[in-house]
């Protein structure tokens, strides 16, 4: 079930409301609990009842796991041998499901052996809910838990909590627990369900009314790498920049919005990334509880900046690599980790010297890092990536269209090509209201108020219940085309 289903809209969403705060006002809080429960599971199992058993073996044994570890004395040994155990049995699952396949074929490419890659379904949100409970067994460990009440019924909704299951935000227990036992979050909100649907009403309109539009532009160009051209490749580089951040953030913005709508605060997980000057600064924007787990469960314990500068830099790559292989099996997902890892360990080399660079320019230059990695992130193969990359330097030609031939005299003489649009059949059709609308994405992305900023200055009035009514019916009028979103496959 998606967020941006009608089924989703107008029937789970509406009945889980009102069930939930019908038995919190008669006073059943606990009954209350097991329906958000059970509804969530039923929200999870929707997609493919076969994903479901996993789940809940995960959830049960992490909960046991993390028990035990509490009762132990903390950081002993008994514990430390229980947090290596549960956090084998996380990895386990997560490297069977989602790595067997990735490691075999690489094994028979680097061997030149002929063993059967093993085609394994891979379970839905499996990254994002292993991430979070290996969280919760180290912070079991270093005693952050000890004194806290956490019955297997607040576990396993801090897991399984449906808007944040799917795609994150990737959550610590003393984020979300502590809000499920607080009796004032089971009171209904005449003020939290508005700013819940305003969000929710928002985050849905950057994934239908945007991301799904570019999508198809990524398509063409992404499909057909070994053909494009100059031009052709860099429409399809900033459309898939597009739509990643609108899909993806949208997506978060509707899970913060349904946890206002259940009176529970999520975190938020963007705040502008591409207005970053610097890959450090894109990194405190982008994905923002994926960065702080990587820092802290997995940079800081590999020793951090404690260690000397050269430490620190192999830290910060091994850090990212790891970040890229969490987001899929594939070489893509690692070089791209790796891009990341090399230009964060620049920067902090940078800022250590004590350079400053302009502010435009370090826009500029952030962005175009960020989006070059994008295309290596989203190409089907390291060959795919490179052959994008190459079209988008001009190692392939230039080729521009033939109507700016006017706009730009002089460059056909140093080589420029310029074409007629139906030549360059990987453009999106209408091909000159595409690009004003990427030019306008690139303006409202790195200018305009971000969705935080905006519900800052929410009121209750008729101009915002109007003006969020209409964005509301456009976004159900363009949910005839529902698409997962991005990060699902993740």
């Amino acid at each position: 079930m998606l967020f941006n289903s009608y089924e989703f809209i107008f029937c789970f969403l509406p009945i889980t409301l009102v069930v939930f705060f019908g038995l919190a006002r008669f006073r059943l809080v606990a009954v209350a609990t097991v329906w958000l429960l059970l509804t969530s599971v039923f929200f999870y199992g929707y997609w493919k009842i076969t994903y479901l058993p996993l789940l809940l073996i995960s959830v049960i044994g992490n909960f046991y796991f993390g028990k035990y570890i509490n009762l132990a004395k903390t950081a002993s040994k008994q514990a430390k041998v229980l947090l290596w155990v549960g956090v084998c049995f996380n990895l386990g699952i997560l490297g069977y499901y989602k790595y067997a396949g990735f490691f075999v074929s690489s094994l028979n490419q680097l061997l030149q052996t002929t063993w059967d890659v093993p085609e394994i379904l891979l379970p839905l949100a499996i990254s994002f809910y292993s991430f979070t409970q290996i969280a919760y067994l180290v912070d079991a460990y270093r005693g952050e838990t000890k004194g806290n009440q956490y019955d297997l019924l607040s576990y396993s909704l801090f897991v399984i909590f449906f808007p944040q299951l799917i795609a994150g935000p990737i959550l610590r227990h003393d984020e979300l627990i502590p809000q499920f036992q607080k009796l004032r979050n089971f009171v209904f909100s005449q003020k939290n369900i508005a700013l819940g649907l305003t969000l929710f009403t928002l985050g849905l309109s950057k994934k239908v009314l945007i991301a799904d539009n570019v999508s198809p532009w990524v398509g063409a160009v992404f499909d057909n790498a070994d053909n494009v051209s100059f031009i052709e490749a860099w429409v399809g580089a900033f459309s898939y920049t597009f739509q990643l951040y609108f899909d993806f953030s949208g997506y978060s913005d509707m899970a913060i919005g349904l946890g206002w709508m259940f009176n529970i605060r999520l975190p938020i997980n963007f705040n502008s990334p591409y207005k970053a000057i610097s890959i450090v600064d894109f990194w405190r924007r982008w994905h923002i509880t994926l960065s702080n787990f990587l820092r802290d469960y997995l940079y800081i314990p590999l020793g951090g900046s404690r260690r000397g500068e050269f430490r620190r830099y192999v830290n910060l790559v091994t850090t990212m690599l790891l970040g890229g292989l969490w987001h899929g099996a594939g070489w893509t997902y690692v070089v791209w980790g790796g891009l990341h890892g090399t230009f964060l360990a620049i920067n902090h080399g940078w800022r250590k010297s004590g350079l400053k660079l302009p502010a435009l320019l370090g826009w500029v230059m952030t962005f175009t890092a960020v989006m070059f990695s994008w295309v290596v992130f989203r190409a089907s193969s390291f060959n795919d990536a490179t052959e994008l990359l190459k079209a988008m330097i001009g190692m392939k030609g230039i080729v521009l269209l033939s109507n700016w031939q006017s706009l730009l005299p002089g460059l056909k003489e140093i080589g420029v090509q310029f074409k007629d649009a139906k030549e360059l059949i990987y453009l999106p059709p209408n091909y000159n209201q595409s690009i004003i609308l990427l030019a306008g994405l690139l303006l409202a992305v790195s200018l305009l108020p971000n969705t935080q900023e905006i519900m800052q200055k929410f009121k209750p009035t008729w101009w915002w219940a109007l003006s969020i009514s209409g964005l509301a019916l456009g976004c159900l009028l363009a949910l005839n085309r529902v698409s997962e979103f991005l990060y699902f496959q993740f």
